[in-house]
């Protein structure tokens, strides 16, 4: 009976958790207003300097002789590579780019919304080392690059399944993307990124995702999006402009992403680095009109700061923090949507640095009005590492992160006037209807936080939360169970994908 009792209570505290969390939620409409810290006159100061910056500096677009000549009959001033454009022709060209569109999912029920008012929380990207408190600091492998795309679809708190979360480095460089994108469609049945490091790859990701969705359904729907970052300062190279334009020839959309280190890819001062950004971001957001208008695409951002003492990077520190509240307003009047900061941390272990860098800059997205927010979990060392008991913690805050932009709903039963009546003065609401009614759905619930009394913590072993996190990770590999796939279409995917790799030897760097 006491057994009987305990799962009961089990069930029901998972129960409560996954209502707080959002099961069934494929992103999030939020409820709160952004956070404008401008006004008009200063948005505009920025605006006239980005216009400068691309007017007179301008951008230089290497090994892609294709842009320039798209520039060429755009109305910009080529000579050479070096690309300026006069105001407001960047702006014009954007019209054509939508405010909001749908990412569709395997799973049609998680298919995101991004733009507007959606939130969509996605991993962290790119790391080529992973760590956890067992092994400690590795580089990546296949095997854990799976085994975050499972924690992220076990967890009701992500929306995404995210693109490269870790680089696994004993996988070939040529052939890697090919074992990721199969990992994500298999693994996961949420929205998930391609390849973008060569224009092949990026092509490769695409037509599996043709494979999985049907050929006609892709060039009608986004499926799938790719991640291209600019090379800051004020270039664009041939890697990044022909992968970013294979996804938008085949409509489907590119993250575009300059990533400013304040003191060496850009100014110190915060201003002069978000007006460099706006520059590079319009350069690349229209671009892909110019290959396709219509093809949706992601006004992306990444905002750093360095020590400048050791030239060290700094990441989750106020200035970028802040400086997003301005890029989200920029977005908003290209009327594009968003990508602008994540949970960033230098720290080198899931501890209170960690959790205080990257809990200020994963705010700043949220009042920023960031709709794609990628880097949402796992991001250490400042993204060199993807950490497995960071992956548990962040995903708790991207937990408490649905209620908290879900903000407050007035309604009779929220009001609880009813709820005073029964009560009375000085007596407590535990037991009463209105209680029972909501206690199921009234606050959210961590699965990592620890609110014991302090003499029943320390009988039970004295964890702290980077503990309790290895041990939840480790509890959801164990029950992961992986989406169902079509055979047909797995076999498709093998088939494409073993033609491939005969096709090309390996490449290890």
């Amino acid at each position: 009976m006491n057994e009987q009792r305990r799962a009961g209570r089990q069930a029901r505290a998972a129960e409560r958790q996954g209502k707080a969390s959002g099961p069934g939620r494929p992103y999030i409409a939020r409820n709160i207003p952004t956070y404008d810290i401008l006004g008009e006159e200063s948005l505009r100061r920025i605006e006239a300097a980005a216009d400068r910056i691309l007017a007179e500096t301008g951008i230089e677009f290497r090994d892609d002789p294709a842009v320039l000549e798209m520039w060429r009959k755009a109305g910009a001033k080529v000579s050479g590579n070096l690309v300026k454009f006069e105001p407001g022709l960047l702006r014009d060209i954007l019209r054509t780019a939508p405010a909001e569109f749908t990412q569709h999912a395997r799973n049609p029920a998680n298919s995101v919304r991004i733009g507007g008012r959606n939130v969509v929380f996605s991993p962290a990207y790119g790391s080529p080392f992973v760590m956890d408190l067992d092994r400690g600091r590795r580089f990546g492998t296949i095997e854990d690059f799976r085994n975050f795309i499972m924690l992220a679809q076990s967890s009701p708190n992500f929306h995404h399944s995210g693109g490269t979360i870790c680089e696994p480095t004993d996988v070939p460089v040529n052939k890697r993307h090919l074992d990721m994108v199969m990992a994500h469609i298999e693994l996961s049945d949420r929205p998930f990124m391609g390849s973008v490091t060569a224009e092949e790859r990026s092509e490769d990701s695409i037509e599996m995702c043709r494979i999985l969705f049907g050929r006609d359904f892709v060039d009608r729907n986004c499926v799938i999006l790719g991640n291209v970052n600019v090379n800051s300062p004020l270039v664009w190279d041939g890697t990044m402009t022909k992968s970013l334009r294979a996804y938008a020839r085949a409509g489907q959309a590119a993250v575009i992403v300059p990533f400013i280190l304040g003191g060496a890819m850009g100014p110190v001062t915060n201003a002069g680095a978000i007006a460099q950004s706006l520059a590079e971001t319009m350069a690349g957001c229209a671009l892909t009109q110019l290959e396709r208008p219509g093809a949706p695409v992601i006004f992306g951002n990444f905002l750093s700061s360095m020590s400048l003492r050791s030239g060290s990077p700094t990441f989750g520190t106020p200035e970028p923090a802040i400086g997003s509240m301005v890029i989200g307003q920029l977005a908003r009047r290209l009327n594009l949507p968003l990508r602008c900061s994540g949970n960033f941390t230098t720290s080198k272990l899931p501890d209170a640095q960690a959790m205080t860098e990257g809990t200020m800059s994963m705010l700043a997205a949220i009042h920023c009005g960031a709709n794609f927010i990628l880097h949402s979990a796992g991001f250490l060392d400042g993204l060199l590492s993807m950490s497995y008991e960071k992956f548990m913690l962040d995903a708790d805050l991207c937990g408490a992160l649905h209620s908290y932009l879900d903000g407050v709903v007035i309604d009779d039963n929220q009001l609880a006037v009813d709820a005073f009546a029964e009560v009375g003065p000085g007596n407590h609401f535990f037991g009463c209807s209105h209680t029972m009614a909501n206690y199921q759905t009234a606050f959210w619930d961590s699965e990592l936080s620890d609110n014991e009394p302090f003499e029943k913590w320390e009988a039970a072993g004295s964890s702290d939360a980077a503990t309790r996190a290895n041990k939840a990770w480790k509890r959801h590999l164990a029950e992961y169970q992986a989406p169902a796939l079509d055979e047909g279409i797995r076999d498709g995917l093998a088939e494409f994908i073993a033609r491939k790799k005969a096709d090309i030897p390996d490449m290890w760097y």
